[in-house]
């Protein structure tokens, strides 16, 4: 419940032997005795597995490594120069991990 005279939220407290609802404003619930009881559930939460391996979620294209000559990479572009030139393509070979840039 809600205290009609500031909105805050109305709290239990013990006065004159009997628990009512009040606010920190000075407001009373004047209905009497309160017959509720406030609980709080705790849920077991799942453990946090922890990923070892390094997932990649970038495309891959049929591209030669210049370090190993796999013929896999995954690629993605970043604008590394002006905005009126062509984006920088960037490869990561599946198998050695080595990076290199495409200018093409």
């Amino acid at each position: 419940m809600f205290c009609p005279k500031c909105g805050a939220i109305l709290l239990p407290k013990t006065k004159d032997g009997k628990k009512v609802l009040a606010c920190s404003c000075g407001y009373t619930d004047r209905k009497g005795e309160m017959n509720t009881t406030m609980q709080e559930k705790v849920q077991k939460k799942e453990e946090i597995e922890v990923v070892d391996k390094e997932v990649e979620t970038n495309p891959i294209a049929e591209v030669e490594c210049p370090k190993c000559g796999h013929g896999r990479a995954f690629y993605w572009f970043v604008q590394t120069r002006a905005a009126d030139e062509p984006a920088t393509r960037f490869n990561k070979c599946e198998k050695c991990k080595h990076i290199w840039r495409d200018y093409s």
